[in-house]
């Protein structure tokens, strides 16, 4: 049975990467509700728990509280930032404002040896974020690490398997954060790590085949990415040509993509395609805002994949390539400790309640890179694997403003001549994702010694490991000044092209 660590989440922006850190640690885990009952929690029989960090006090009325049953689970508990105030409240300690706050980078020190520190160095760096603190730890527990600011960095209660630290162990600034998870995991919970694509990819096709069923049919949108890709040829593996492909030309693809995924899917795939551009641009003409752009593309893609799926006979399952991301940013997480609704994803979120389909969610619970590794388990080749992802509502989110069909064919120009650049000079595989995005203002330029005023392109050009942060991309000069000068000098409206040096967070990724 595979092994699972929950993460209870108490709404910091970093949950969702302690998710991701413990798989990379090859455990699976799985995000919760901070209010989970311990009965709950009980029934699914995870492993360990960690608290995760949160803006919120313990003594705030209105801050979200584990159901404190769950340290009488016999489970080994870690609990990070709030989590570790959390714990400490609860179990007798106390928790108080901090007078001098803690905000980014601090040096800790050992004070008590720990399994947890197992050979970690007795002074290391670490990341705080933190209003509050532990003034005083549970009876019975011993500080294992303290800061000039924080006497109880870090705490345990080591028979009950219980630690607490106040740092963020999961982000890159705390350099050894990995160890210090890793040695939770294999040291405190005495995990395999069993956490293998090999082995996911095995157990998805068997849960398949018995949830659709021998003659069960799946329809499913196949956009050419590699979300869909990989669902696509696991459902695939599982069940054969009882998967229908159905693609959608919703006239907001890059330059050529309509017949690139046709002539690539149409061999491997039962596929069908559909041009509907018009009907979409007919709908988002006059709209500005960028959330009404996506339901709007949202509506009318179900509409027009309910009229084409209506056509397959028998089809009672939609598939869809649904990614862990897409769930916690449009729920919030798993409930009133979730993090806030950052965008609404077409793929999540009602479609299948209007749609009457029964839904096949294969990698639901998977990041990017994981969704990647599956599908190198399942021998996808890798130039399909290593395409960069693509937004559902396609290039709508990159025209800030009207989408009209002449930006639209403005801005495929625009994004051939990044993606043909970034190809030539070896960097589309260093980078996770490199796009343009045309604004909504003009810019006087001049245009063999007339004026003009026309387009601005931005460049957005980001590194990141899971999509979920990001930096931008310190691309070479020369490379930009390609791009640039082949911008305004082929594309007709473009005079100016500036490059996006934001991070994620503050900014995200797409510009809507």
């Amino acid at each position: 049975m595979l092994q699972t660590v929950a993460v209870l989440d108490y709404g910091s922006q970093y949950t969702g990467l302690i998710v991701r850190r413990l798989r990379e640690l090859r455990v699976h885990s799985r995000l919760y509700s901070g209010i989970v009952s311990a009965e709950e929690l009980s029934r699914e029989k995870p492993a360990a728990l960690v608290l995760s960090g949160g803006p919120n006090s313990v003594y705030d009325k209105k801050s979200p509280q584990c159901d404190p049953g769950i340290f009488q689970l016999g489970l080994p508990v870690l609990g990070i930032c709030y989590g570790a105030q959390l714990l400490a409240y609860h179990l007798g300690g106390k928790v108080a404002p901090s007078g001098i706050k803690e905000y980014g980078r601090a040096g800790v020190r050992k004070t008590h040896d720990s399994l947890i520190l197992a050979g970690l160095p007795d002074k290391f760096d670490v990341w705080m974020s933190h209003g509050d603190l532990v003034v005083e730890p549970p009876p019975g527990a011993s500080i294992i690490l303290e800061t000039d600011a924080c006497p109880a960095a870090a705490f345990q209660l080591e028979e009950k398997r219980f630690y607490a630290v106040q740092f963020h162990p999961e982000v890159h600034h705390t350099p050894n954060g990995g160890e210090l998870l890793e040695n939770f995991l294999y040291n405190v919970v005495g995990l395999k790590g069993d956490w293998l694509m090999k082995s996911f990819a095995e157990s998805s096709i068997t849960s398949l085949r018995e949830k659709i069923g021998k003659n069960g049919k799946v329809v499913m949108g196949i956009s050419g990415g590699v979300d869909s890709t990989v669902a696509a040829a696991l459902i695939s593996q599982a069940i054969g040509d009882n998967l229908i492909g159905i693609f959608v030309d919703n006239g907001l693809l890059r330059k050529g993509e309509f017949e690139r995924v046709m002539a690539r899917y149409g061999k491997r795939f039962n596929i069908r395609g559909i041009r509907m551009g018009e009907r979409f641009l007919a709908a988002l003409r006059g709209v500005t805002n960028p959330e009404e752009k996506r339901k709007i593309i949202g509506r009318v893609f179900v509409d027009v994949f309910q009229e084409a799926a209506n056509q397959v006979e028998d089809a009672l399952f939609l598939g869809q390539g649904t990614l862990y991301p897409d769930v916690i940013e449009s729920s919030g997480g798993y409930g009133s400790g979730g993090a806030a609704v950052i965008k609404s994803h077409h793929n999540v979120g009602g479609l299948p309640e209007k749609m009457g389909f029964k839904l096949v969610e294969p990698l639901r619970e998977l990041f990017k890179d994981e969704v990647r590794e599956l599908g190198v388990a399942i021998g996808i080749p890798e130039d399909e694997l290593r395409r960069h992802p693509f937004p559902g509502p396609g290039l709508a989110v990159r025209i800030i403003g009207e989408v009209t069909p002449e930006r639209v064919t403005t801005l495929q120009e625009v994004d051939s001549i990044v993606l043909e650049e970034i190809h030539a000079a070896g960097w589309y595989r260093k980078l996770w994702q490199a796009f343009a995005v045309l604004l909504p203002n003009a810019s006087v330029g001049v245009m063999g010694d007339q004026r003009t005023y026309e387009a601005v392109a931005a460049l957005r050009m980001v590194e990141s490991a899971d999509g979920m942060t990001a930096d931008w991309a310190e691309l070479p000069h020369d490379i930009l000044r390609r791009i640039s000068n082949r911008i305004t000098n082929e594309v007709k409206g473009v005079n100016r092209v500036v490059y996006d040096i934001s991070s994620k967070p503050p900014a995200t990724i797409e510009w809507e």
